[in-house]
């Protein structure tokens, strides 16, 4: 099998919701490696956007182009998880439309 059942989830938060976020992924799932539970990285970037008129936003102002600092978490989580673990980062993210990406992990007993 090329792909390992397991992903990589990446979502950028607001530096002050890391740690409320981290939690909730990894209580619903995400962060397990061999022994060790709560495995995740964070990468401090920013984030980019413009709310539209029907937009409620967390941070700024609708119709201007925000610059927010953020950071970037990202953990492992077996597939049977995703969708916890998503449903976990919505309930406890502030932004009304997080951005979450999901990566598929090749195995690497392939190579």
């Amino acid at each position: 099998m090329i792909f390992d059942k397991k992903v990589k989830i990446f979502v950028t938060i607001p530096m002050e919701n890391v740690n409320d976020v981290r939690i909730a992924m990894c209580e619903a799932g995400a962060g397990l490696i061999g022994n060790y539970s709560f495995c995740s990285s964070s990468t401090k970037c920013i984030g980019t956007f413009i709310p539209n008129n029907n937009a409620k936003p967390y941070i700024g102002n609708n119709n201007q182009l925000e610059f927010v600092e953020e950071e970037k978490l990202e953990a492992i989580c077996n597939v049977e998880n995703v969708k916890k673990v998503c449903e976990a980062i919505r309930k406890s993210h502030p932004y009304e439309e997080p951005a979450i990406d999901i990566i598929p992990l090749i195995d690497e007993s392939c190579f």
